[in-house]
């Protein structure tokens, strides 16, 4: 088996156009696993920085050239001939059209419709986080009231949302139950996804009215003997403790916060945009930021790492 001082560095590219699709290479023969189907990139030498490696290889491989990328989620898997730490990164601008110079297949896909296969063992992980969108929004009914808080949600399904938290700690269960399954009916008409609280509602609850996943607060997930056995689930997380309990625990996603001052939590301690970066780098989980912030906020969580960004009072 591999040991840590052979862990191969691979610059890994997920090559994304404006309708969402991005780039798959099949690889060809010669090569470890001939015709499967991975990102586009390659190993990193020696001292090379990785966004120079992700650069120079996808302009070997494919003839572009890279104008635009953000680091995102860092994945080791272990192959039966080596163990590679793949450091991703979304790429959204380039220079060229992509050309197979390595014998190659190449294909466009979308995370939720893969046509081709088989895939690298290793990828299973990046398609499903690939599926999560950008925005995640977080539901205040107890301060707006659930009439309200229903129409805001219904305006930004209509705009393109389609990740929301059921978060409402101040509601009866019965007023709780109701609003869940009116969100739950409005979401899944637009093709979005619910997840209520571990304080709002259990898996039963969730079940019951419909949902697709709990996201557990940081006090839960530190409980958790395993994963829970629901399509979906998040987690959130303030330091480096929770967010390495979220990967231990296979979460799909974590949140992290707070980043910003925000208006739920005045005069708490923030982490800041060098912080946030900081701690989740090399994380194999996609991270939200959340703390303050606005959907003007989105290119700066990616510029950091974020997978995007969660708003409680942005929801419009």
């Amino acid at each position: 088996m591999s040991q840590p001082s052979d862990i191969v560095e691979v610059a890994a590219a997920v090559i994304t156009r404006p309708d969402g699709a991005f780039l798959l290479a099949r690889r060809p023969k010669g090569k470890p696993y001939p015709g499967y189907w991975e990102f586009p990139g390659g190993k990193v030498n020696p001292g090379e920085p990785l966004f120079h490696a992700l650069r120079r290889e996808l302009q070997e491989e494919l003839g572009i050239h890279v104008e635009q990328a953000y680091p995102w989620i860092t994945r080791l898997f272990t192959y039966t001939h080596a163990t590679v730490r793949l450091c991703f990164y979304r790429v959204v601008a380039w220079r060229g059209d992509p050309h197979p110079y390595e014998n190659q297949e190449l294909s466009w896909q979308f995370a939720n419709n893969i046509r081709v296969e088989p895939m690298l063992p290793a990828n299973a992980p990046v398609l499903r986080a690939l599926d999560l969108p950008p925005v995640y929004a977080i539901t205040n009914a107890t301060e707006w009231s659930p009439e309200v808080s229903l129409a805001q949600i219904e305006c930004a399904l209509q705009k393109g949302l389609r990740l929301v938290q059921i978060r409402e700690k101040g509601m009866t269960k019965e007023a709780l139950r109701a609003f869940t399954v009116d969100v739950v009916s409005l979401a899944h008409r637009s093709g979005a996804r619910v997840l209520v609280n571990g304080y709002t509602g259990n898996l039963d609850f969730c079940r019951e009215t419909g949902a697709d996943g709990v996201h557990f607060p940081a006090t839960q997930l530190m409980d958790l003997a395993k994963r829970p056995a629901i399509a979906w689930c998040g987690a959130s997380c303030h330091n480096s403790e929770e967010l390495f309990r979220a990967e231990q625990l296979g979460m799909d996603f974590a949140v992290l916060a707070p980043v910003l001052p925000t208006l739920s939590h005045p005069g708490s301690a923030t982490l800041g945009w060098q912080k946030f970066a900081a701690l989740i780098r090399n994380c194999s989980i996609p991270v939200y930021a959340l703390g303050g912030l606005h959907r003007g906020d989105l290119i700066t969580a990616w510029e950091h790492g974020g997978h995007g960004i969660a708003m409680m009072r942005g929801i419009d």
